[in-house]
């Protein structure tokens, strides 16, 4: 059966459909020794699918972890500037997998990986509205009327956001915990929305994405998602 390129590598956990976009458009992959276009289709059983020279010879099993990013982590698999990236703390995983989504450097908590392009697709639409969870250290004690404005949604520099859940989960002398849950995913959205009410984070923890949670992770530490699991996610993003 014929399919379209982009899908057939995302099934096999290649890379996502746009990661596959750019290897095409690059000139990386080869069907039956040409150099394929955008848009060409192909049958992974019959015809011979190159990557980077490398033919494509099976179907890699699905796979799908969490692990919790330690603080000044970069969320890709290498970085250029020689810093600390995830990939150097999944080890003994022998399919490419990737990080669904982002957590910015000094951000820490929960993030998912996978091999199944079309899976991460699906959670990173913002039109699947999945919820993410933060505990946040903000610099100072936020009044509930501040708490109000996040919870009803605040204007940022790239418009207004969602009504959030917000509870103050604890306080101390000069600064409070609380927790948040948003389902949109702009860059660096939680902290902005926190410096627009005047209370700068100084610490964030991503704990749960709908339903999935850290557990007992210790930073830089990973699990294998339980059936159970994959498939409530999964049914979420349908």
């Amino acid at each position: 059966m014929q399919k379209r390129l982009q899908k057939i590598l995302s099934e096999m956990g290649i890379a996502s459909r746009r990661e596959a976009e750019e290897m095409i458009l690059e000139g990386r992959i080869t069907v039956n020794g040409r150099i394929a276009n955008i848009g060409m289709k192909a049958d992974p059983s019959k015809d011979h699918i190159k990557v980077d020279g490398k033919l494509l010879v099976r179907r890699e099993p699905k796979v799908y972890l969490a692990f919790n990013k330690p603080g000044e982590v970069v969320t890709t698999l290498n970085d250029p500037e020689g810093r600390p990236t995830v990939k150097d703390f999944i080890k003994n995983v022998k399919y490419r997998i990737y990080p669904i989504g982002r957590l910015d450097y000094s951000s820490e908590g929960l993030l998912l990986f996978t091999n199944d392009g079309d899976f991460a697709n699906s959670i990173m639409h913002p039109s699947k509205k999945i919820l993410k969870t933060y505990h946040v250290k903000v610099k100072g004690i936020p009044e509930e009327k501040e708490l109000d404005k996040l919870r009803k949604g605040i204007k940022l520099e790239d418009g207004l956001t969602a009504p959030a859940k917000v509870k103050k989960i604890k306080t101390t002398e000069n600064n409070a915990w609380i927790e948040i849950t948003i389902h949109e995913g702009r860059n660096r959205q939680v902290r902005r929305m926190f410096e627009r009410i005047g209370y700068p984070v100084i610490k964030l923890i991503r704990t749960k994405i709908n339903g999935i949670s850290l557990g007992n992770l210790k930073p830089g530490e990973y699990r294998f998602l339980n059936p159970e699991e994959v498939n409530k996610l999964k049914l979420e993003v349908k």
